[in-house]
């Protein structure tokens, strides 16, 4: 047996059960000459390149031939020592073969811890999983086919298929994998594992702190943080997430899967004590995340969180496949569970303030309502999610209250009706809103002012539908619906905004009107233009469309009304007369210009002056 002090602490003795009987057919076909010779050549190969005593290694890997004769010298050793502890369990050839595989192991070690920390570069994550579909080394036995690998690389080499430095990444692997073998074979995978958990560990812990994953980023921790703070670190996550998952771990499951392709249960041993840990920091975030204070302006970062760990499952599922890394995935799982509940609970607490929404105060002109552009703004932005919301919410079906048309959404069945149950959704969230807006335009105290109001805010929503996603999942049918009631707002407006207007002129056109009864159409049509123009002035229609859409209309409805009494009343005969200098103060002219000014809301509500009698209209 071995003397002690015989290896350092880096290396440690073999376990007497290391060695185990050779089945019968061996002992037949393996003499004791060959034996013996086995004992000699690998005497001298190992003795050769032993470092007992040498700081400055030289690498056995540095040359292919040499690696080759030192690996199959160790292949040879141990039938020598097969066939010895069979038939000479006493002999002092097996000491000397025990101490010749000591050295060996030893070695081996080195090579092996030198061969990781000097290849670091072509070892990284990124390099081994660019590569990993060239060669499916993983079900080969490298230790045994170790020169028949070498060639294939070196054939490849020549053609100049492979680049320089993928073939540097799979020569270290091939090597790595050899010595691996090797020391497995021989009975001394801990010492393997060891060096190799120990600094495949360190590179990838460095790495996911350089991606800015925080392993002792708590719940606790999290929830005291100012928004700002946790955004920012919700941002870098999303940035991580996708490199460590992809490129980190999956590069770090394939490195394990070739060099230790010899044995499933090394694999999953290194893979798990190598990534368990990052990977359970990296996925606990998001959870923690969800738990924390729920507020509307996080919404989007939680669909944001829950979309990246939803389209990396796959990887996740793959890459973090083992029985011993099922932590990983089920914090993964956690993390949407949690994240779904916390986009539900959400969407219904925006619904609750919609509809608990009780500002009082009116929009100046019949402007846009701060709850409408609030609504609108999150709903379209919530449309970019649809893919994700309707995974969050398969499992928790909408019903339209029973109250509501069906007309209102369109038909199902039609092109341009609305189909999916978050495109639903996200209509009943509008609708809610329209009704509190049908409340708060009840607060005008001018009726036109209140249809105006809600023309506009009507108009904004269906603009921000067709400028988003929301036109698609809503659909055409509720588009023109809603519009048509943009129209019939505006419409409402004009008939009880300038209603006195019209009335003012003579219902039949046709008959004969004595002079002073056209006097008297004169003076009501000055007095209500100008009524209506001095309130209307300051009422503000924001969209251009909406605002031509309306000057137009009225146009159409006032002016032929309105030209065709001046051309048969306010003639040039009709201005010689005195009261036809005092009353025809409008032109139809000038009605248009009047009217180009309104709906800014920027307008200051001056006088009025007749611009036939060359003085225009002072502001």
């Amino acid at each position: 047996m071995p003397r002690k002090g015989m290896r350092s602490i880096f290396f440690k003795s073999p376990s007497p059960t290391r060695m185990t009987p050779p089945s019968s057919p061996l002992h037949h076909t393996f003499s004791e000459s060959l034996m013996a010779e086995n004992i000699e050549v690998a005497q001298f190969i190992i003795t050769k390149w032993d470092s007992s005593h040498d700081d400055n290694l030289v690498s056995v890997f540095s040359d292919k031939d040499e690696a080759r004769q030192y690996l199959v010298s160790i292949k040879g050793l141990q039938k020598a020592m097969k066939y010895l502890v069979l038939h000479q369990s006493n002999s002092e050839k097996l000491v000397q073969a025990q101490l010749l595989m000591q050295t060996a192991m030893k070695r081996l070690q080195k090579e092996f811890y030198q061969i990781l920390k000097s290849n670091r570069d072509y070892l990284d994550p990124e390099s081994v999983s660019a590569h990993s579909s060239c060669r499916p080394s993983v079900s080969r036995s490298s230790f045994s086919e170790f020169e028949e690998e070498e060639e294939e690389d070196e054939s490849e080499n020549e053609n100049g298929s492979v680049p320089e430095v993928e073939r540097a990444s799979l020569a270290a692997m091939a090597d790595l994998r050899a010595i691996a073998e090797a020391m497995i074979s021989a009975g001394y995978a801990k010492e393997c594992i060891k060096v190799y958990k120990i600094i495949r560990k360190s590179i990838v812990d460095e790495a996911l702190y350089h991606l800015g994953v925080e392993r002792e980023l708590t719940f606790q921790r999290i929830q005291k943080m100012e928004w700002e703070v946790l955004e920012f670190k919700i941002k870098n996550w999303l940035s991580a997430v996708k490199m460590a998952v992809k490129t980190l771990f999956y590069g770090e499951r394939l490195l394990c899967d070739q060099v230790f392709s010899v044995s499933a249960a090394i694999r999953e041993s290194c893979f798990t004590e190598i990534s368990k840990g990052g990977a359970l920091a990296l996925f606990s975030f998001p959870e923690n995340v969800a738990k924390c204070k729920k507020t509307p302006e996080k919404l989007f970062h939680i669909l944001d969180l829950y979309e990246a760990v939803s389209g990396l499952w796959p990887e996740v599922e793959s890459i973090f496949s083992f029985e011993s890394t099922s932590a990983v995935r089920a914090t993964a799982v956690n993390s949407l569970i949690k994240l779904g509940d916390t986009v539900r609970t959400m969407l219904m607490d925006f619904e609750t303030a919609i509809q608990k929404d009780s500002s009082k105060t009116t929009v100046p002109g019949g402007g846009i309502h701060p709850l409408t552009r609030y609504v609108m703004n999150y709903i379209s932005f919530l449309a970019d999610y649809c893919g994700i919301l309707s995974d969050i919410f398969a499992d928790w079906p909408f019903t339209v209250p029973s109250a509501l048309p069906e007309s209102y959404f369109g038909s199902p069945d039609s092109e341009g009706g609305i189909s999916s149950p978050i495109s639903v959704r996200l209509a009943w969230f509008i609708l809610v809103m329209l009704c509190k807006l049908d409340g708060k335009a009840a607060m005008y105290k001018d009726v036109p002012l209140s249809y105006l109001f809600l023309a506009n805010n009507l108009q904004y929503v269906t603009e921000k539908v067709r400028q988003s996603n929301l036109k698609f999942l809503l659909g055409d049918d509720w588009l023109i619906n809603h519009e048509l009631k943009v129209k019939q707002y505006a419409e409402n407006y004009e008939k009880i905004g300038w209603s006195k207007v019209l009335a003012s002129l003579p219902e039949n056109q046709t008959a004969e009107i004595p002079a002073d009864l056209v006097n008297d159409h004169f003076k009501k049509f000055n007095s209500a233009f100008e009524e209506a123009y001095m309130k209307q002035v300051s009422w503000v229609v924001p969209d251009p469309k909406l605002r031509d859409h309306i000057k137009i209309s009225l146009a159409r409805r006032i002016i032929p009304i309105y030209k065709e009494f001046y051309e048969a009343y306010g003639g040039v005969q009709m201005k010689k007369e005195m009261w036809g200098e005092s009353f025809i103060r409008f032109t139809p002219d000038d009605l248009g210009n009047y009217w180009s000014d309104m709906f800014y809301g920027s307008r200051s509500s001056g006088s009025v002056s007749s611009s036939s009698r060359g003085g225009g209209r002072s502001h």
